[in-house]
């Protein structure tokens, strides 16, 4: 299996306040790590160090085996290669959807407008948005925007996507639309790491699941051995008041 991200005994302090103690995660390539746990537990922080969005406090980050955190490291390149979407959507309120998906393929990639409208056309259809290409943010709905923000992420071509909890400020009504985009994307392989509440996704799509509580990575394993078989009385205690059942 091909090696694509490192996490090495990741710190991350707020001040006095430790919220990463020490993160350990392999990434191979085709992973799909569901991350669950209490709020704050870390998941967030732990997503936001690998963007960059946030400064590790110690410990290091391997890219293909190259830290990251070296000062001459090309950070911009890296981000395009690691896409993020995020909670809130993050869409450019005065941009419409097409022009959402085609500002970072030129800025960050260099890529030509119509090479980039191109790409950006050929995701929006692959999330159902096809359609809304000339609509602004404000005229469609919360799922239909996280859908863009994935057309956005994917349109970069990144080698891993990064979710944040990507369906918790939805209406219940349109997580389903957004959890279906990223179990198609699970079917195709694609590479990723999500935060989320989503039992279900995290039991039946990922292939790995990681329980985090207190800033560790508390139990890590298959689904069948996190859901099934937890050995930490903290997962069991997490999942039975998750699950309502006595797991």
């Amino acid at each position: 299996m091909e090696g694509i991200l490192q996490l090495n005994h990741l710190k991350k302090n707020f001040g006095d306040v430790e919220v990463l103690k020490d993160i350990n995660m392999d990434v191979y390539k085709n992973d799909v790590i569901s991350v669950i746990g209490s709020s704050g537990s870390g998941k967030s922080t732990m997503l936001r160090c690998i963007n960059l969005l946030e400064e590790p406090t110690d410990g290091d980050i391997l890219f293909h085996g190259n830290s990251i955190l070296t000062k001459n490291y090309d950070e911009k390149e890296y981000r395009a290669k690691v896409g993020m979407v995020f909670q809130q959507f993050n869409l450019f309120k005065n941009l419409n959807v097409l022009e959402n998906c085609v500002v970072g393929q030129m800025k960050v990639l260099g890529r030509s407008r119509g090479a980039a409208e191109e790409n950006a056309k050929l995701y929006l259809n692959k999330v159902g948005m096809g359609t809304f290409a000339k609509a602004m943010p404000s005229q469609i709905s919360g799922g239909q925007q996280q859908r863009v923000a994935i057309a956005r992420a994917l349109s970069m071509d990144p080698e891993i996507l990064l979710f944040d909890e990507p369906t918790s400020a939805l209406d219940p009504e349109m997580v389903g639309e957004v959890l279906k985009v990223m179990e198609d994307l699970a079917r195709e392989n694609m590479t990723m790491i999500v935060v989320t509440h989503e039992m279900d996704f995290a039991r039946d799509v990922s292939t790995k699941v990681c329980f985090m509580d207190n800033g560790y990575i508390e139990e890590e394993g298959s689904p069948e051995d996190i859901f099934m078989h937890p050995k930490s009385d903290r997962t069991k205690d997490f999942l039975s008041r998750f699950l309502g059942n006595d797991n």
